[in-house]
C-alpha cells in the first residue's frame, strides 16, 4: 500500500474523490493508498470463494461481496476493499448506500506486496468491528488457508486454524457456509518446486 500524496484527507474529501475515481484508493489517518492490480491467481481464488458463498447464500438473508464493496471501520476511521466480504443479517451502510459497515467474514487473497499488511495493521482495524467475526487468509502460492475466529466472552481472542489438504475445508460457522479446499483453489496451478 502505497501513499498517493503527503497532503492530509478528509473522510469526506476521500469518500468524494473515491466515488469519481476511474480506480481503488483506501484510506486511513488522513492519507489515501492507492491499490495495486491483482494477479490472475489472485483473481481466480477470489471468484471461486465468491462463487462457493453465494450457491450457499442464496435464498438466504445473506450477503457476499466481491472486491468492489468498499468496507469502512467506524472505530479506526478506516475504509478499504476487501477481496470478499460476507454478512447474514441486515447490512449497515453509510449514508450514501455504497461503503458496508457490519461485514461477518472478510477473505482477503495474500500477496507478496499486502501479506504483512494484511496480517498485521489490516487485521487490528478490522478486529474493532463488532459485526466481525472472521478472518481469513488465503494464500496463492500454496495451498493454504489460516481461518481466524472470534472466540471468549470479552471477544477480544481470536483462534488460529490451518487449512492445508486438498480434502479439507474451510467452516464458516458464523454464516453457515463451508468450502473445500479443492473448490477454493479450482483452476489454480501452484509453482513447481
Amino acid at each position: 500500500m502505497s501513499s498517493l500524496a503527503k497532503q492530509h484527507y478528509t473522510a469526506e474529501q476521500y469518500l468524494a474523490l473515491e466515488r469519481e475515481a476511474e480506480y481503488k484508493s483506501e484510506y486511513f489517518n488522513g492519507q489515501i493508498y492507492a491499490m495495486s492490480g491483482a494477479s490472475k491467481d489472485h483473481v481466480v481464488i477470489a471468484t471461486n470463494l465468491i462463487g462457493e458463498l453465494y450457491a450457499q447464500l442464496k435464498g438466504r438473508p445473506c450477503r457476499v461481496y466481491n472486491s468492489d464493496m468498499r468496507v469502512r471501520v467506524k472505530p479506526t476511521g478506516m475504509y478499504t476493499y476487501p477481496d470478499v466480504t460476507a454478512i447474514c443479517g441486515e447490512p449497515h451502510f453509510d449514508e450514501q448506500g455504497d461503503t458496508l459497515t457490519n461485514p461477518t467474514v472478510i477473505i482477503e487473497v495474500l500477496s507478496t506486496s499486502t501479506e504483512a499488511y494484511d496480517r498485521g495493521d489490516k487485521f487490528d482495524h478490522y478486529r474493532r468491528l463488532e459485526s466481525f467475526t472472521d478472518y481469513v487468509l488465503v494464500a496463492q502460492d500454496k495451498m493454504q488457508v489460516e481461518h481466524f475466529v472470534r472466540s471468549g466472552s470479552s471477544g477480544d481472542q481470536w483462534l488460529l486454524t490451518k487449512i492445508s489438504s486438498p480434502d479439507s475445508a474451510l467452516h464458516l460457522i458464523s454464516i453457515g457456509c463451508t468450502v473445500a479446499l479443492r473448490d477454493i483453489y479450482n483452476n489454480v496451478e501452484f509453482p513447481s518446486a
